[in-house]
C-alpha cells in the first residue's frame, strides 16, 4: 500500500462514519423509539403481565437505552459537542419519539 492510498482511506472513513451516525440519529433511532414507546405503553395499559411479555418488554427497554446511549449520546460527545448539546440531541432523537409512541398508544387505546 502506498502512503497516498492510506491517506485517502483515512479521509474516506470519516465521511462514511458521519453519514452512518447521522442516519442512525435522524432515521433509525427515532423510528425504533417510536415503536418501543408504543409497545411499552401497550404492555403497561393491557394489564397482561405474564413472564414472556414482561421479559420482552424489559429486553426492549434495555435495548432502547443502549441504542440511545451508545449510538446517539456518545456519538455526539465524540464529535466534540458539549454535553448540553448532546443531551438536546438525545432529547430530540430519542425521548420525544418515545413519548410520541406512548401518546399514540394512549390515543388508540381510548378509541
Amino acid at each position: 500500500m502506498t502512503p497516498s492510498s492510506q491517506s485517502s482511506q483515512v479521509h474516506a472513513r470519516p465521511g462514511w462514519h458521519a453519514f452512518f451516525s447521522e442516519s442512525v440519529r435522524l432515521a433509525l433511532a427515532p423510528l425504533i423509539l417510536l415503536f418501543s414507546g408504543f409497545f411499552t405503553a401497550n404492555f403497561i395499559i393491557s394489564g397482561q403481565y405474564t413472564w414472556p411479555r414482561t421479559s420482552r418488554t424489559l429486553a426492549l427497554t434495555l435495548t432502547v437505552l443502549i441504542l440511545s446511549y451508545e449510538f446517539v449520546y456518545k456519538e455526539q460527545l465524540a464529535r466534540t459537542v458539549s454535553p448540553a448539546q448532546a443531551k438536546s440531541v438525545l432529547l430530540y432523537s430519542c425521548v420525544i419519539p418515545y413519548l410520541v409512541g406512548v401518546v399514540l398508544m394512549l390515543v388508540l387505546w381510548k378509541f
